[in-house]
């Protein structure tokens, strides 16, 4: 009940704090590098390929780097995590459900063209 609490509370503050133009462009190239990174690490870890695995986490940190870099620039952030495993929910959350659904249902398109005015 509590993710499901954390993934509406997330979702519904999304569109404020993603308003500017790069950061937009951002999250659409580091987010899917973020969920393929992590896809690619599962895998790795099961075959043993322990480079291939390292590689893995080093996309992992430079999109989460990326994105949070980025995050600075925009106007409103959004809250401030309340300690390090809500930090590790809140970011997979993000990655993998809140700004694939951003973006599948028009809303990044959508904050696009405002950014752009």
């Amino acid at each position: 009940m509590i993710l499901v609490q954390l993934v509406k509370r997330q979702w519904l503050d999304y569109a404020r704090t993603h308003r500017s133009r790069y950061n937009l462009l951002v999250h659409v190239v580091a987010v899917p590098a973020f969920v393929a990174a992590n896809t690619a690490l599962v895998a790795t870890l099961l075959f043993g390929m322990w480079i291939a695995a390292a590689l893995s986490l080093a996309v992992i940190a430079a999109s989460l780097a990326w994105q949070g870099r980025c995050h600075s620039g925009e106007l409103e952030q959004p809250e401030p995590f309340a300690g390090p495993m809500e930090a590790v929910v809140k970011i997979l959350l993000e990655q993998w459900v809140t700004f694939p659904r951003f973006a599948f249902s028009g809303g990044w398109l959508r904050a696009l063209r405002e950014a752009s005015r």
